[in-house]
């Protein structure tokens, strides 16, 4: 139930991507007023998770996921009337936010039930969930269609009928520890522990890497190798996916692998394939191997920075810890389409950007490897 949530929320809050396309030209956007309609539900999205990981702690999942759920459907209908207006579209953009923070929701439920040995593909599975951004990248452009409106009306129906179903079926673990301190000193707490921030900044990478392509791959796509929208976003969709099948693969591989170690090759894979595609390869077929092999990189430290969260957190505090190091992640995914926008405006390439990329993502290898295999369980 926590997947298919989150699934669906994941599907809302990258609504806006796939018709990126679509917005511009109806709208007349630059390439930088586009990455920011597309970036503003992630930005909003990430700073939730905060608060809503903060909250599971205190209330649980069994009435957090149901009622996020249900909020969702507010912005996802909005975007009917605010669809020729560009300052109504970031407004209700801001709002439909508030679909990404289901993942702080569903960590700490998930991590309440399995033991430490399980966690990390456990965890695994339920971040198969992000694969919201394939479906919303295949199915969206294909529903509208059908219908200027109809994914709006359609993604309305499946998260107001998975909001009553998960009412029905989601149930905290009976030996929940209720917090008793208040919202401001849980976080604050979280805040405090050094590793919080070293699995941020790893997060930032590996996650932000996979939403930063989620929300800017169609548009990269069609810009530069120029793909209709309808091919860009079925191409971006696979890249999607390949995130999805490599996130559980890193969470089963850190059971058995420090975690650490497991970040540390899949970052540098990513790495040096980022080099690779700041060449300009041809789409067929060196491209696609890099973006997705660079793809299965970031799915793979995803499932592994969490597998290393479960491991590290005290129990009470995983949901505010997720919080935190979950806003970090979609941050990291927040600048990247307005670096890429920026960046393609001015110089009129994208390799730049693609350098940065690597740069990164080789610094969280090194970091990953040389500080953060020296953690150990906490009690």
């Amino acid at each position: 139930m926590a997947t298919i949530g989150f699934t669906l929320t994941f599907w809302a809050w990258n609504l806006i991507s796939p018709l990126g396309g679509a917005f511009k030209d109806r709208l007349d956007l630059s390439s930088f007023q586009q990455s920011l309609l597309v970036a503003v539900p992630v930005l909003v999205g990430s700073l939730g998770r905060i608060p809503a990981g903060a909250l599971t702690d205190k209330y649980g999942a069994k009435l957090m996921f149901p009622l996020v759920s249900a909020l969702t459907i507010v912005p996802v209908l909005l975007l009917i009337p605010a669809k020729n207006s560009y300052a109504a579209m970031l407004a209700v953009g801001f709002l439909l936010g508030l679909g990404g923070t289901t993942f702080a929701i569903g960590i700490p439920l998930v991590n309440s039930w399995f033991p430490p040995s399980d966690r990390g593909l456990a965890l695994g599975i339920f971040g198969m969930g992000m694969g919201g951004v394939a479906l919303s990248g295949y199915f969206t452009p294909r529903i509208a269609d059908h219908g200027v409106n109809l994914p709006f009306v359609v993604v309305a129906v499946a998260l107001a009928v998975y909001a009553a179903l998960a009412a029905l079926l989601i149930t905290d673990h009976p030996d929940r520890k209720v917090p008793t301190t208040t919202l401001g000193q849980r976080l604050g707490q979280a805040g405090r522990l050094r590793v919080t921030w070293e699995l941020s900044a790893l997060y930032a990478i590996g996650f932000g890497g996979i939403v930063a392509f989620g929300v800017y791959l169609p548009t990269y796509l069609k810009t530069w190798y120029e793909l209709s929208p309808t091919d860009a976003g079925t191409k971006a969709a696979g890249f999607a996916l390949v995130t999805v099948v490599f996130r559980p693969f890193g969470g089963w591989l850190s059971d058995r692998v420090h975690p650490a170690v497991v970040t540390a090759g899949a970052l540098g894979f990513v790495a040096l394939l980022a080099i690779v595609q700041a060449f300009d390869p041809e789409l067929d077929p060196v491209g696609t191997i890099a973006l997705l092999c660079m793809a299965a990189g970031l799915g793979t430290a995803s499932g592994s920075v969490f597998a290393l969260v479960s491991q590290v957190t005290p129990q009470p505090q995983v949901g505010s810890v997720t919080g935190i190091v979950g806003a970090m992640g979609g941050l990291g995914g927040f600048v990247p389409p307005l670096v890429m926008g920026a960046i393609y405006s001015s110089q009129g390439s994208y390799s730049i950007g693609f350098m940065l990329l690597s740069d990164l993502a080789l610094a969280g290898c090194v970091y990953a490897y040389g500080r953060m295999r020296t953690l150990r369980p906490s009690a």
